[in-house]
């Protein structure tokens, strides 16, 4: 008996094939898990069987080492599944035990709204939660924080665990196709904006953004306008953000060169001459 994991139920098949040095219609199989092929490169999952090859069978008895490998393999899913179960009752007492974490706290510091509101938007944040949960377990990723509230029709996620960092992805591109999938899908079904923190990325791109965009500051101050050179993926709207934070009476956008890079511009708001 073997146990077998590939891309593909078709290569696990073989593979089992190969290593019992059997044919393919030989094999007696039960299939543990099925692949899938994720999202934005995200949460693969590989083709996992239990294997064995088929015993010669008389006609008049059937075979006893058919018997035992039936029960192995139904032993082996058993034991996969019971393990399953194991580390989500774990991760639900570990999301229980990081409530009063100071990093979530922090992030989700904002002004209270009315009773009624705070009930309302709890529960929608609870469904999405839940949610969010149900996808991380899902995914290749050892995630094991999960934390969403929602204030003023946005979303704040906070998302931590030991592969924190691989989510990100290099240069933030993984962050940013989650974050664009996300979005796509709260605003559509739920009206909302996001704001996704992945253990403290957010936090870091904010401060960057915040020590970038001061020269910005002095030439609006000096001139009246500016410009910031070409930011990627999350770093253009957090410029946006803060800059339209900085200067609330003046023209703030996201504006796209030729090339299809984007950029923030500080202008004037144009206003009609009067005859």
């Amino acid at each position: 008996m073997t146990q077998v994991e590939a891309a593909t139920l078709e290569e696990a098949y073989e593979l089992a094939a190969a290593q019992l040095s059997c044919s393919v219609t030989e094999l007696q199989y039960k299939i543990v898990q099925y692949p899938s092929k994720g999202l934005f490169g995200l949460f693969k999952k590989k083709a996992i069987i239990v294997a064995t090859a088929k015993p010669v069978i008389s006609e008049s008895h059937p075979s006893k080492e058919e018997t035992i490998s039936e029960a192995a393999a139904s032993e082996i899913v058993s034991t996969v599944t019971a393990q399953s179960s194991e580390r989500d009752h774990k991760k639900r007492e570990h999301e229980a035990r990081i409530e009063a974490d100071e990093i979530v706290e922090g992030f989700f510091d904002t002004d209270k709204p009315s009773q009624e509101e705070r009930f309302e938007d709890r529960a929608l944040a609870d469904t999405i939660e839940e949610s969010l949960k149900h996808l991380m377990e899902l995914s290749c990723f050892d995630i094991d924080v999960v934390e969403v509230d929602v204030v003023d029709n946005t979303a704040l996620i906070f998302i931590d665990g030991e592969d924190a960092a691989l989510l990100i992805g290099k240069e933030g591109y993984r962050y940013n196709a989650l974050s664009y999938m996300i979005f796509n899908w709260l605003h559509a079904k739920y009206q909302l904006y996001i704001k996704l923190e992945i253990a403290e990325f957010l936090t870091s791109q904010q401060e960057m953004i915040r020590n970038y965009i001061q020269p910005v500051i002095e030439n609006v101050e000096k001139y009246g306008k500016a410009k910031t050179r070409f930011l990627d993926g999350i770093l253009v709207q957090i410029a946006l953000e803060q800059l339209r934070e900085r200067f609330p009476d003046k023209y703030v956008a996201i504006k796209t060169a030729k090339s299809g890079k984007k950029f923030v511009v500080i202008n004037e708001f144009l206003t009609r001459s009067h005859d």
